[in-house]
């Protein structure tokens, strides 16, 4: 659902009109006659897409400056700090001026662009955002001999630099060329710079008369080789990762919401249970229904809200430090990483869902979530967090807990493990450990532990997941 854009009046030169007749104000059946206010121009603010965004990335404008406007139409597309979304206007008019371009930031609440009522009224508001924005264009200006940003040099051992240095000293002079005329060198040394690609008059000679032998040569030789090599390392590395290595890179949108959001963590205090779960059970079920379209996101998500219906307290959150709600949804989050960023795409009422509308839900949402094309409530609403990182082979880690929620799991690699079977003998299971982080404000050890043991039933007996 697209968002509406906020907008405000801006005085225009016919606004306010006074009755012409007399200077006094005019009294019309014992009433005071009143100004006529009449808007003409409209300031299109940047709106807010999240509870957490402060400021917006234009990504795109849909219409053109002296586009006419419809109410509902979209107009720019903005980058959140979580998803690029359509804004639509809720008044008719003309896109008359456009104040924040392609790929600029504004904070919430600033104006973006200008509304006209009518095609009259677009030369106006066009010098209405000229004159607003001289004033902020002139420092930039004024500070720009001052400094210019420097890119950060390529790191060159310290070693390495009396080397070049010697190197073009030795270029400088050399008693075997003659004043420039010609180059004594032994025939071996000719061939063996022809072989190397060593340009002969750079190269000091040490043989008689300064003549340049075979040793003078690959001793150049190799210090030329010494000096290149971590440029072309350089050149290597940027032509597999597409990185220019040594540049300063700024936050995107995104990145600076996680960064926010991970400051703020660090003070709620949190502690950690972890636990192991045979998974053979739950590998036996997915191999089954992973046919029917069934992911296995989608399986630990709905063995998580069957578990947190049997703990809501693992379930709560608190905001305010000074109390927690009890959430009467169980909504799982799932974390995605996505190119620039992280998102945690919401499964809601898991617990209610079955499997096979809760694995297309999880596919619609990942798509979103590549595409930026989420809406606030598909990711603000979680009320737990899992954290899968087994796909990569990872058998366990910490993650770390989302403001606002009690509690986010950690999941490792389901892994081939020896274990002691009841019996005394010695056997061969499927395992993975799973970590929970908490608040430690609303959740207790013992809640976690019985939550953990919970889940771990769930899992090694999966008979409820695709209920």
């Amino acid at each position: 659902m697209a968002h509406l854009l906020n907008t405000s009046f801006l005085p225009s030169s016919q606004t306010l009109r006074r009755s012409p007749s007399s200077s006094a104000p005019a009294l019309i059946s014992g009433r005071r006659s009143r100004l006529q206010v009449q808007a003409k121009i409209r300031e299109i603010f940047m709106p807010a897409l999240s509870s957490t965004m402060t400021e917006g990335k234009i990504v795109s404008w849909v219409k053109s400056e002296g586009d006419k406007l419809s109410k509902g139409e979209s107009v720019v597309v903005v980058e959140s700090d979580k998803a690029d979304m359509d804004v639509e206007t809720f008044y008719d008019g003309y896109l008359a001026s456009i104040m924040v371009e392609e790929g600029g930031v504004a904070a919430v609440g600033s104006a973006i662009a200008l509304l006209a009522e009518t095609e009259e009224e677009i030369v106006e508001a066009k010098a209405k955002a000229s004159s607003s924005s001289a004033a902020p264009t002139a420092a930039p200006a004024a500070a720009t001999p001052e400094r210019q940003p420097e890119k950060i040099p390529d790191n060159v051992g310290p070693a390495v630099v009396p080397k070049a240095a010697a190197v073009a000293a030795v270029s400088s002079t050399h008693p075997a060329s003659e004043g420039g005329k010609r180059i004594v060198a032994s025939p071996y040394a000719k061939k063996l710079a022809r072989e190397l690609k060593v340009d002969l008059g750079a190269v000091v000679g040490t043989g008689p008369l300064g003549r340049i032998v075979a040793k003078d040569v690959e001793a150049f030789a190799a210090q030329v080789t010494e000096v290149a090599p971590e440029p072309s390392v350089r050149k290597s590395a940027d032509a597999e990762t597409g990185i220019e290595l040594g540049t300063v890179v700024p936050f995107t949108t995104m990145q600076g919401a996680v960064s926010r959001n991970m400051l703020e963590s660090l003070s709620v205090p949190t502690f950690r249970v972890g636990y192991t779960i045979t998974t053979d059970a739950l590998d036996a079920l997915y191999k089954k229904i992973k046919s029917k379209g069934v992911t296995m996101t989608a399986l630990l998500a709905k063995a998580t809200a069957l578990a947190l219906v049997k703990h809501p307290v693992v379930n709560s959150g608190c905001r305010d430090g000074k109390s927690f709600t009890y959430n009467s949804s169980i909504n799982i989050a799932v974390a995605v990483a996505i190119d620039g960023g992280l998102i945690t795409p919401v499964l809601q009422d898991a617990d209610k869902v079955d499997i096979y509308s809760l694995s297309r839900k999880w596919k619609e949402l990942v798509d979103k979530a590549r595409a930026k094309q989420l809406q606030p409530h598909e990711y603000n609403t979680g009320t737990f967090t899992v954290s899968n990182l087994g796909m990569f082979g990872v058998d366990r880690f910490d993650a770390i807990l989302p403001p606002g929620t009690g509690a986010i799991m950690a999941v490792g690699a389901s892994q081939p493990t020896v274990v002691g079977t009841k019996d005394g003998r010695i056997g061969r299971k499927n395992q993975m450990q799973v970590n929970v982080t908490a608040d430690h404000r609303i959740i207790y050890g013992a809640d976690l532990a019985s939550f953990l043991q919970t889940l771990a039933k769930i899992i090694e007996d999966p008979k409820d997941l695709t209920f």
